[in-house]
């Protein structure tokens, strides 16, 4: 099969290798599409220990295709060794490192692990769903408990994650504000449900939003300024750390406030199953910045780095890809 293989020296190559062998309840998957997620970028140079997997690795996480064994069209739920609907035990996984993942013609995973796609997506669009949209549903309505009604504030607009999270939120009833450093970002998120957006450049510009009820945060270096948009009692659920990974708070303002603070990542399979019927009986569509072939995975890396995209980003596979 051809594959994207991140060899020893950390470099992204598209070449023949051998096929996965589905082992005892694990299925083969003939990708048709896959997404890119920052994860991939972090795994090909990693800034931390716990990002550093044996190579040659294939990456990715994302993928829809077709079940070789039944023929069954479906998405790959992306977690391994998530055990029950909570918190995940320690030794959990994603593919794409320490196992290899999607950017591949086949992927090998258990057989729980595939879900039927939704009907009238493409595969592109459902080649989207798995780790970005998982991660807004369960930090929406899990985490967060994001109701109908609500004011959520949706920061850095652009990214897949949160375009996901902005037609998520919409979709359960809730008005929607976004936070972005540009313009044009703002305007796509407008496009697909956002009511507001300003522009995080300028001088306090929590002012401007407040009073919110949620705060999904996605920079992690923002935690001071989500706070103050945030009304008596409302809370902050943070999903990653585009900014930085550290930051300083006045803690007074937290309690004296009574905000809450929670973290989450990715999500249970019942979470997955929860994201899928949305997507069925939703009448959106994700939004992808672009498509291309997995030869030139690069190039959406490279997009990916130099913060271009508005939504996802989108490796087809196919006789010519």
């Amino acid at each position: 099969m051809r594959a994207a293989i991140i060899n020893e020296d950390g470099h992204l190559r598209v070449e023949e290798v051998a096929d996965p062998v589905a082992g005892p309840d694990e299925v083969l998957i003939e990708v048709r599409a896959a997404s890119v997620n920052r994860r991939d970028l972090l795994v090909r140079n990693p800034p931390a220990p716990n990002y550093v997997f044996p190579r040659p690795l294939i990456p990715g996480s994302d993928a829809a295709g077709v079940r070789r064994d039944t023929g069954e069209e479906v998405v790959v739920y992306p977690a391994l060794n998530w055990l029950g609907d909570d918190v995940p035990a320690p030794g959990w996984q994603l593919l794409g490192g320490p196992q290899d993942g999607t950017y591949a013609e086949l992927v090998r995973v258990p057989v729980e692990n595939a879900f039927p796609k939704p009907r009238g997506w493409s595969w592109e669009e459902a080649a989207t769903l798995p780790v970005a949209g998982l991660t807004a549903y369960r930090a929406l309505f899990r985490v967060g408990c994001l109701h109908e009604g609500e004011t959520v504030l949706v920061l850095g607009s652009g990214s897949g994650v949160s375009t996901f999270a902005i037609q998520l939120a919409r979709q359960a009833g809730a008005r929607v504000l976004v936070t972005s450093s540009s313009r044009d970002k703002i305007k796509r998120a407008l496009d697909i449900g956002a009511e507001r957006g300003v522009l995080y450049t300028d001088v306090d510009w929590a002012a401007k939003v407040k009073p919110v009820d949620l705060v999904f945060d996605s920079v992690g270096t923002s935690w001071r300024d989500s706070l103050q948009a945030l009304r008596s009692g409302g809370r902050v659920v943070a999903v990653g750390a585009t900014g930085g990974p550290e930051v300083t708070l006045d803690v007074r303002q937290l309690y004296l406030n009574w905000l809450s603070l929670r973290g989450t990542t990715l999500g249970s399979r019942r979470d997955f199953a929860g994201l899928l019927e949305m997507a069925e009986t939703g009448n959106w569509r994700p939004l992808i910045d672009s498509a291309r072939p997995l030869a030139k995975v690069d190039e959406a890396h490279e997009r990916m780095l130099r913060g271009e995209q508005t939504g996802k980003l989108v490796l087809t596979l196919d006789a010519d890809g």
